[in-house]
């Protein structure tokens, strides 16, 4: 007889984080998607022009014990967005050219500044990844209450 726990430990939904790059806040959504979400979820995140992995946003992330250092930017193609459940949005250009999503996926978007645009000092510019990192974790807790 099949052991049922086995299935039960599989994710049975799958949300993608996208953004332009996929370079900060995508990719720091994805860390805490991983941390926050229960196992039921699967936790992609991609971009429409996906560029590198941005040190301040692992360094951001690393401030508040996430790891995101051996993530990757990654391309959202058809393969990626089928089977998505829900997509999220982190900036305007990637809600305004979302792809067309599966049937019953949900969109939401959640306005986060880029702060790879941040200017300044590196203190400064550091201040607006710490930024975008707690928005992104205020709306963890705002939307799957998490």
């Amino acid at each position: 007889m099949a052991d049922v726990r086995l299935t039960q430990d599989k994710p049975t939904k799958r949300v993608l984080f996208l953004c332009t790059h996929n370079s900060c806040r995508s990719q720091m959504a994805e860390g805490f998607g991983r941390l926050l979400l229960s196992k039921e979820w699967d936790v992609l995140s991609a971009g429409l022009e996906p560029g590198e992995l941005h040190p301040m946003a692992v360094e951001a992330m690393k401030e508040v014990g996430v790891d995101i250092s051996g993530q990757r930017s990654k391309m959202v193609t058809p393969e990626v967005i089928s089977g998505v459940d829900l997509v999220v949005t982190l900036c305007g250009d990637a809600r305004d050219r979302c792809p067309v999503l599966p049937p019953g996926a949900a969109h939401v978007h959640w306005a986060v500044e880029d702060p790879a645009r941040a200017q300044g000092t590196e203190d400064q510019v550091m201040l607006a990844f710490r930024k975008a990192r707690d928005t992104i974790r205020r709306y963890f807790f705002e939307y799957f209450g998490v």
